[in-house]
């Protein structure tokens, strides 16, 4: 990695979910692997995530959710994102997603979802595999 030119994340937190405990492991995780975390907080809408990504210039967002309205606000962030010209940022997502969803959202432009448990160590590697393979615009 280039130290000059850490790897920018946002993390965020879409809708009325109040659990961001797994978030902050992750963007510690993140953080102790030498990336920009940017946390946007809990209850934030589409628009204020994207919103925030496009005023840090962040290579990947990563969103935590685990209140069930996954299908309604993640497709919203990836719209929002093709919508301002900013879908070459790497998109993933974690929390309680039911696999048939998780494969959906993958059809619709998410990297990845991410399920309970996953190791921060494989979200790091693969954020820094997929960001290394993305030229920046």
């Amino acid at each position: 990695m280039n130290a000059a030119a850490p790897i920018r994340v946002l993390i965020g937190k879409p809708g009325l979910d109040g659990h961001d405990r797994g978030a902050k492991v992750v963007a510690a995780a993140l953080r102790d692997r030498g990336m920009e975390v940017i946390y946007t907080g809990l209850h934030r809408t589409p628009e204020q995530i994207v919103d925030a990504a496009e005023q840090e210039d962040v290579q990947v967002i990563g969103l935590s959710i685990l209140s069930g309205s996954h299908m309604e606000l993640l497709p919203r962030v990836r719209e929002l994102l093709v919508e301002r010209g900013l879908d070459h940022v790497l998109l993933i997502a974690g929390g309680i997603i039911p696999l048939e969803d998780a494969r959906v959202l993958e059809e619709q432009g998410y990297a990845r979802v991410f399920g309970p448990g996953t190791p921060t160590a494989e979200i790091v590697a693969f954020i820094e595999d997929h960001v290394r393979s993305r030229p920046r615009p």
